[in-house]
């Protein structure tokens, strides 16, 4: 299954060829590299490629040098790329490194020290150089992130380098996205229909139909052949889960089914599923795939409901902008909060993600279904649609409050202006399922769309 944890990152320092001092900007890489470095490792899970190998100095200043560093961050598989400058940098080879590569790319050099009072130039002049090398970045026509001109230690220097990676995470799950699509849409759904040959035109994004015969196939497959997979899946629940309203056989198919679509994401390379819940199951198998979307996601295999196969890319992109750290869960927009004018209830019948259960709260599966408040704070909502062909991803954020109970998986949010939001979502292209997530990602998903042909939206 797809890593929405791992990102490889390439560092390509640069400096001018002749002015300022040369000898300054050597002076100047190992504190920047190093601090890059440092920010990078707090972040996990980055694995850094930087051009030492390339030349002596490890810097780019020469053109000739391009091709050698676009080929070794090709080979390690690099997905973004940062432009420090040691000094005035170098525009042209930056331009054409950054052109070719065709990654997330992120311009920034460290705040130039007071200019000493008896020396004749300047020590690095970086500001002025970031100047010239963002007009060249934008006249190859590469889009591009800028952290302003900092110390070293300035905290938004760690905050945005953050953003950035996870920005950049967010491309790189969106353009090798394959969705696993099991069985077909519920008729009456018109709201979840999706233009799939624009979506791998536009995108690269692909749709992998699996039909009714092969899940079931699948499903009985397991049951027959893999009791020893299915034991250990339910001794894993029953010490997490109380079960209610079911017998053994439907639990025992539930896990089933769990492995099934495992097997079939591994088998296809799919990152993301999404999946018909209404009928097929229910006839075939005598259960509802309510919980087994949510403990998917919990295995790091987001579950989208009713086939809604943007709601599953946009669980993709949220999973990515957590960097897999926080599992997203898809909700319905469901009712106004009878006393809050500005909360509303985020509610789905029970797919939610168990690891976000709220503390103390009975993790119940009431007849295939989890049953669970979940965990409030700062959270994230976005949503990934479209219409005559326009790619839009609303996000933006809001904070769980205290509401009545309700059956199913919920949690209540506050907005800054619900009404506000309501009608953005209403005249659309959205619909009435939304994709959570715990944690501050708006400025991600902003970032993130300089790079994906989508237009970033919020009310």
């Amino acid at each position: 299954m797809y890593d929405y944890r791992k990102i490889t990152v390439g560092i390509a320092p640069t400096r001018r060829d002749f002015f300022p001092s040369p000898v300054n900007a050597r002076a100047n890489k190992g504190p920047i590299m190093a601090r890059l470095r440092e920010l990078l490792e707090q972040m996990g899970d980055v694995e850094i490629v930087d051009i030492d190998s390339i030349n002596e100095e490890g810097l780019l200043v020469e053109t000739s040098d391009v091709p050698a560093v676009v080929r070794l961050f090709r080979e390690r598989g690099v997905d973004a790329l940062i432009l420090p400058h040691t000094n005035f940098g170098q525009e042209e080879p930056i331009g054409k490194l950054a052109k070719a590569l065709g990654v997330p790319t992120l311009l920034w050099g460290p705040r130039d020290e007071r200019p000493p009072a008896d020396a004749p130039n300047r020590q690095a002049d970086i500001q002025c150089g970031l100047f010239a090398s963002s007009r060249a970045l934008q006249r190859y026509g590469v889009p591009f992130t800028y952290i302003e001109n900092c110390h070293l230690d300035a905290p938004v220097l760690a905050e945005e380098l953050d953003r950035f990676i996870r920005a950049a995470s967010v491309v790189k799950a969106f353009r090798s996205l394959r969705v696993l699509q099991l069985s077909t849409r519920p008729r009456q759904f018109l709201s979840v229909k999706v233009n799939e040959s624009e979506l791998m035109e536009k995108f690269g994004i692909e749709v992998i139909p699996v039909e009714s015969a092969e899940i079931i196939r699948q499903v009985k497959q397991v049951l027959e052949n893999d009791p020893a997979r299915i034991d250990q899946l339910l001794e894993e629940w029953r010490q997490t889960f109380r079960f209610e309203q079911m017998k053994d056989e439907a639990i025992r198919n539930m896990a089933a089914l769990e492995l099934a679509i495992v097997d079939l994401a591994t088998k296809y390379e799919c990152g993301v599923v999404s999946g018909e819940c209404w009928q097929l199951f229910q006839a075939n198998f005598g259960i509802r795939p309510c919980f087994v979307w949510g403990d998917l996601g919990d295995r790091g295999l987001p579950t989208a409901c009713e086939n809604d196969i943007h709601g599953a890319i946009s669980q993709a992109l949220m999973l990515a902008a957590t960097r897999g750290r926080t599992m997203p869960f898809l909700a319905d927009l469901t009712i106004r909060h009878p006393d809050n004018d500005n909360a509303e209830l985020l509610w789905h019948c029970g797919p939610f993600p168990s690891s976000l259960a709220k503390e103390g709260a009975d993790k119940a599966i009431i007849g295939c279904h989890g049953a669970w408040e979940i965990k409030g704070g700062d959270i994230t909502l976005c949503r990934f649609d479209a219409a005559n062909g326009q790619y839009m991803l609303f996000a933006d954020e809001c904070r769980g409050t205290d509401g009545p109970p309700t059956d199913g998986n919920y949690v209540w949010v506050e907005t800054d202006d619900w009404v506000r939001w309501e009608k953005k979502l209403i005249y659309g292209p959205y619909i009435h399922h939304i994709i959570g997530a715990h944690g501050h990602y708006r400025g991600v998903f902003e970032e993130a769309c300089r790079y994906m042909d989508v237009t970033h939206d919020h009310p």
